[in-house]
């Protein structure tokens, strides 16, 4: 891999960008964003980061949407951060169930060894932002830096941080909003 000069920054999508369901998110129309993350992303798109989404899809494998379905609701997404003067340099997914024992469900890395692949870069130290105990044990199992949002399950996670010395270090913010200036001072 070489150093490009690339600002990736790797974001979940469900709880951190739009708002979650146990239920699941099931089609474009049911996809919402939460408040101020379209804006967040096109602010650091504007400011020379590669925005990345990382998601665990499970509802493909459970049957209950296909990939026309998630491709509209990404193809949604990718148009609200457009009007905002943004974009999303690419949405990674893994369309797996919790039971296939693949490599690209989250905690596993898969999803970022293909974005390593992809751009050609490494995601060591590369902000990787997510509302869950799985995306950021992903994150650091590549060497990238946790940040976790309280949307979403974040509050959840928040309670079991005590419990995994390796996320001690995890920035933690209210939203993927309040995230920004972190992200911008720190790994811009």
């Amino acid at each position: 891999m070489t150093d490009t000069g690339l600002k990736l920054v790797i974001l979940d999508r469900d709880g951190v960008i739009n708002q979650d369901s146990d239920a699941f998110v099931k089609s474009a129309e049911q996809w919402q964003p939460l408040p101020g993350s379209i804006e967040a992303i096109a602010e650091l798109s504007r400011a020379g980061f590669t925005i990345v989404v990382a998601t665990n899809q499970s509802g493909l494998a459970r049957g209950l949407f296909d990939l026309d379905d998630l491709e509209a609701m990404h193809a949604k997404m990718a148009q609200l951060v457009e009007t905002q003067g943004g974009s999303v340099a690419a949405v990674f997914y893994c369309p797996h169930g919790p039971d296939d024992a693949c490599n690209c469900r989250k905690p596993k890395a898969g999803l970022i060894d293909a974005i390593e692949a992809e751009f050609d870069t490494s995601a060591q130290g590369v902000p990787l932002v997510g509302d869950s105990l799985r995306d950021l044990q992903a994150g650091i199992s590549k060497g990238c830096s946790p940040v976790l949002v309280l949307t979403g399950k974040g509050l959840k996670t928040q309670q079991a941080l005590k419990d995994h010395p390796e996320l001690a270090h995890t920035a933690v913010f209210d939203s993927l909003q309040d995230a920004v200036p972190h992200i911008k001072a720190i790994y811009g």
